[in-house]
Order: C-alpha cells, then structure tokens, then sequence
C-alpha cells in the first residue's frame, strides 16, 4: 500500500559542472581509533575545469580519511579552488569509497592502483561550495554529485550539479 502523501516527481538529473585533479601529498597516517584508522590526504595542489567555471585547487586543505574496519573509506573533504579569474571557493564534500576485498590488493599497490578500472570500485562523493564572490555566489545555492577515481600522483572527480 503506497501513502497517499507521497508525489510523484520527476526524476533526479544532473549537468556537468567540472572535472577536478587534486594531488596530493604524501599520507599522514594519524592511526587506529575508535571509529576505524584516520589518514589525513594533503592536498598539494591541481585543476579543475567545466563549462562555467575553471582554475586551480590551492595546496590547503584535504582528507581526513576514515577507513572503516569493513574496508570502506569515509570521506571528510575541504579544499580551497581558485577560479582563472581569482575567485576563492571553499569546497566540502563527504562520500564513500567502497573497494570488493577481492581488489584492495591492487588498490594498494603504488603501480597497480592506477590501472584498476574505476567502474569496478564504488567512489562517490557530494560537494557543496561556499564564496564570496558574487560572480560564483550561484556556486552556494547548488547540490552536487561526484564520482571519484585514482589518478598517478592523487584522485580525480567528475562533478555533477544536481538540477
């Protein structure tokens, strides 16, 4: 039996909003605590581009990783992004990164990891943006979607605006 509050709505769609790069420095392994092992990920620095937005990631902020002690990896992102222009956005974003035990070997692995094909592991991340620019303040009204992978040297996202 269905409630009869429940509306039927459209379905959920989303528009490229940008690719990101995000290198990273080397891990700072903070160790085994009560919810699972804390790595913090650095950001050193990379690019991001789209069709209404584009510059750098700034080397200030990061990752700090929760793995789980099922596997999966729990993300608690914030970055600084610097538009061609000059803008400073501050983006978060969450997500899961759920790896099959059958593949942590090769994720692990510092040559392998980058051939593992990313439709293989679950990466998926939800950034929200906040600026003071009023040529990007659209940027603080909008949710998004991310679906991340490994690239040599750090990780990469497609970013998705939800409509």
């Amino acid at each position: 039996m269905s409630d009869p509050r429940v509306k039927h709505l459209d379905a959920i769609t989303t528009e490229h909003l940008f690719d990101i790069v995000i290198d990273l420095k080397p891990r700072l392994d903070i160790g085994e605590g009560p919810l699972g092992r804390r790595v913090l990920f650095g950001a050193a620095g990379g690019t991001f581009e789209g069709p209404r937005l584009r510059g750098e990631v700034l080397a200030d902020g990061g990752d700090w990783a929760l793995f789980r002690p099922d596997g999966t990896m729990s993300l608690d992102v914030r970055l600084v992004l610097k538009t061609h222009d000059g803008a400073l956005v501050h983006m978060t974003y969450g997500g899961r990164w759920v790896t099959p035990a059958e593949l942590r070997a090769e994720i692990a692995d510092p040559v392998r990891r980058y051939q593992v094909d990313p439709r293989s592991y679950y990466f998926r991340t939800t950034p929200l943006f906040e600026t003071g620019s009023r040529q990007y303040a659209w940027l603080n009204d909008i949710v998004c979607v991310g679906i991340g992978y490994l690239v040599e040297g750090g990780i990469a996202y497609k970013v998705a605006q939800v409509v």
